[in-house]
């Protein structure tokens, strides 16, 4: 884990992001292009740290349709992003991948809901029921 890298505008874990090495994460000038990006310029036009911060969140990004980003951006409304962090690099201690090898998804997009996700960022505990 990498929290000078810090949680992405939308939620996504840029802390834990394997996909590009010397990104220095969303928020600190990551990603080249970000135009196509709705959480970045929306939250860069009203000053916010992200979309949890926003009055209308969640709102109809595309984004926050996926299920662990919502979930991750909810958490942070509620509990703050160093919560998150804390949580999130505990369970990649007890050998919980954000990323699998190669992909974009990992352990935290096996849960079908919101509440499975919660459950296993609070837990570090997949429950049967919440596994696709």
């Amino acid at each position: 884990m990498d929290r000078k890298k810090g949680v992405a505008y939308c939620g996504l874990a840029c802390c834990l992001c394997s996909e590009n090495a010397s990104c220095p994460g969303c928020r600190n000038g990551g990603c080249e292009e970000k135009t196509w990006c709705k959480s970045f310029t929306c939250c860069r036009e009203k000053g916010l740290s992200g979309c949890w911060a926003c009055p209308d969140f969640p709102c109809e990004n595309p984004m926050l349709n996926k299920p662990r980003v919502r979930t991750f951006a909810a958490f942070i409304r509620e509990h703050g992003e160093a919560e998150l962090m804390d949580l999130l690099e505990r369970n990649e201690a007890a050998g919980l991948l954000y990323h699998y090898e190669g992909q974009l998804v990992g352990d935290y997009d096996r849960p079908a809901t919101g509440e499975g996700i919660l459950h296993l960022l609070l837990t570090g505990r997949q429950t049967p029921e919440a596994d696709v």
